[in-house]
């Protein structure tokens, strides 16, 4: 469908809540979105494109047709979008990266010695699944748990290939495992010790209970004392293990506490899982995202982290209230089969739960983040703020500095891939100014550069991407109409300061403002920008200023020339080591005459 049939059957949907499917040429499906009105929402993606995100239009570039399926009501519409999402996984959706959060236990009853191990999710595999339970760590140990009561093996020897191989392990020795490593150790005891796990995950503690103390106490009358003894330790272990199972329980997780963090890169949640009013697992997501909004995020995690699990605790902390909160309640509390809070607190000591979430989602979002990837997703944002066709790889920036009519100079930095490239500045000594006039000499310092850019002179470099000047629109203007007579296009913004000298936005040569302060990394990198230029052109001017004094002073001297002061000044480097220098040493340097007359000249100003 052409983009013109796409906006008009868009106009033609029905004011009713739904889901909405956008596909490809090829008929993938791309997008997946939820509307409470669906002519409204859909209608939005075909309007002026300049009002989208970078995201939305690259995706709409890409629709060439859409479906739509009406739903009763917005709550309808939520569970049928979060089914669609995880169907068909679009690429423009915000997507999981797997399934992490409360997990099952597996049991491999196809293998000839089954095993425990811990998953994401169940799978129709032919193995037995139990769960969901509550965190990871507090999962895993429900499992050490197991094979320590039943004196199952955990080892990585693979049953019954290994069986005879080697001699038994520490674990046989210490009492923990039963040996089947050994040849005497029967298939149909591990059976046994299978089986009886089985039902304690399924939590008939009681009928097994009974089972084993009835075996210790006929085995006790039949005086086989040994095996009644390891009955005992067995019915012991089990007893405290059902003590165990009420708090690792999926059902019985009291509470999860979620973080939220987003940098220039990429955003972070973790989920810290409190059970019985203890801190026992944290999970922690990592998404490249940066034009959702943090709410949109939130909610897209909190929808594929928990539905389909039915293991949601009976109350989440958000650190932020979500639009469809109540609709995502209920979701979750009909998945659960019993009723879920989502709570933002305010204040007290859930406050303080959120914010040691945040901090574990900021630390692991600063692990994995490098400084190059910081700099690179700025130099994105800033080419999207700017409308420049890409990320600006070389970055130009300009200043004047002066003192009155006197040593007027100019200065060139250049910044690669966000970084100073000193090596590649450059400063320019004004030639023929009058007076002060930082318009004027703006002027001539492009003219100098990119005089040297059209004619081929590679000592500035490659052409920049991007130029920015110390001053407001009139300065971009000058820059513009210089680039125009030398027939280069190049991008100019200036660099607009606050009443703290800080750049707080950029300007271009018609007016229009981009502010930055906004995003506090891209304000920092364009005001270091800004920082090193007037540094590196005050800096030139300082040395222009006390080489000019140099000069002046050595000019009253009779007898001593420029030749003679440039001679001077590269010998003894400055004009102190001149006044200090002896006779001798002067008349090393110059004719007689001439050093008799510096050295007096110094001894009389002293006197």
């Amino acid at each position: 469908m052409t983009f013109d049939e796409l906006k008009q059957k868009a106009h033609s949907l029905p004011l009713l809540p739904g889901v909405y499917l956008m596909s490809d040429r090829s008929g993938e499906i791309i997008y997946v979105g939820k509307a409470k009105a669906l002519r409204n929402r859909v209608s939005q993606y075909f309007q002026e494109a300049a009002a989208h995100t970078e995201k939305t239009r690259a995706m709409v570039a890409q629709i060439h047709s859409f479906d739509v399926i009406v739903a009763e009501s917005e709550f309808e519409a939520l569970v049928l979008e979060c089914s669609l999402i995880k169907r068909h996984k679009p690429r423009y959706n915000i997507l999981l990266k797997d399934d992490k959060g409360y997990p099952y236990i597996r049991l491999s009853i196809g293998d000839a010695y089954p095993r425990f191990s811990l998953v994401g999710k169940a799978a129709d595999d032919g193995a037995k699944y139990f769960g969901p339970f509550g965190g990871r760590k507090s999962s895993q140990d429900l499992i050490d748990a197991l094979c320590t009561a039943l004196k199952l093996p955990d080892c990585s020897r693979q049953f019954p290939r290994d069986i005879g191989k080697e001699r038994p392990c520490l674990n046989f020795h210490m009492g923990k495992c039963d040996g089947y490593c050994r040849k005497e150790q029967s298939r149909e005891r591990h059976r046994e010790a299978i089986r009886q796990a089985t039902r304690l995950l399924e939590g008939k503690f009681s009928d097994v209970e009974k089972e084993l103390s009835e075996a210790m106490l006929q085995a006790a009358e039949d005086l086989e004392f040994e095996k009644a003894a390891l009955l005992r330790d067995r019915l012991q272990a089990i007893e405290l293990l059902g003590k165990r199972q009420k708090v690792v329980t999926g059902r019985l997780t009291d509470t999860d506490v979620v973080g939220f963090y987003q940098d220039e890169v990429r955003c972070a949640i973790s989920v810290l899982h409190y059970q019985e009013g203890e801190l026992t697992s944290k999970d922690t997501e990592l998404l490249q995202i940066r034009e959702e909004t943090p709410a949109d995020i939130l909610s897209a995690f909190v929808t594929q982290y928990y539905i389909g699990r039915g293991a949601a605790p009976g109350q989440i902390l958000l650190p932020m209230e979500l639009e469809d909160e109540a609709s995502l309640a209920r979701m979750l509390s009909e998945d659960a089969g019993r009723r879920v809070y989502l709570v933002t607190p305010q204040r007290g000591a859930k406050v303080e739960l959120i914010r040691l979430a945040e901090t574990n989602a900021r630390e692991e979002c600063q692990r994995v983040t490098t400084k190059e990837e910081r700099t690179a997703s700025l130099l994105v944002l800033l080419a999207e703020l700017l409308e420049l066709p890409a990320p600006p790889k070389r970055i130009e920036a300009y200043d004047i500095s002066n003192t009155g009519a006197s040593d007027i100079v100019g200065a060139m930095t250049v910044f690669v891939g966000g970084k100073p490239q000193k090596s590649k500045y450059r400063c320019f000594l004004l030639r023929d100014m009058d007076g002060p006039d930082d318009y004027a000499s703006m002027e001539q310092v492009l003219r100098r550069r990119f005089r040297h850019e059209v004619t081929g002179d590679e000592k500035f470099g490659d052409k920049p991407d991007l130029i920015l000047m110390d001053g407001g629109r009139e300065h971009a203007a000058v820059a513009e109409r210089v680039l125009r007579e030398f027939g280069l296009a190049i991008p100019v913004f200036g660099m607009v300061k606050d009443h703290r000298h800080r750049t707080r936005a950029l300007i271009q040569s018609d007016g229009k403002e981009i502010g930055i302060q906004s995003v506090p990394a891209l304000f920092a990198m364009i005001g270091q920008i800004q920082e090193e230029t007037h540094r590196t052109a005050i800096g030139f001017h300082q040395k222009r200023r006390s080489k000019t004094s140099y000069g002046s002073v050595l000019e009253t001297i009779p007898g001593v020339g420029e030749a003679r002061r440039q001679l001077l000044l590269k010998t003894f480097k400055s004009i102190k080591a001149i006044q200090n220098a002896s006779l001798a040493d002067l008349e090393a340097v110059l004719p007689k005459p001439s050093a008799r007359a510096v050295y007096e000249y110094f001894r009389t100003k002293e006197e």
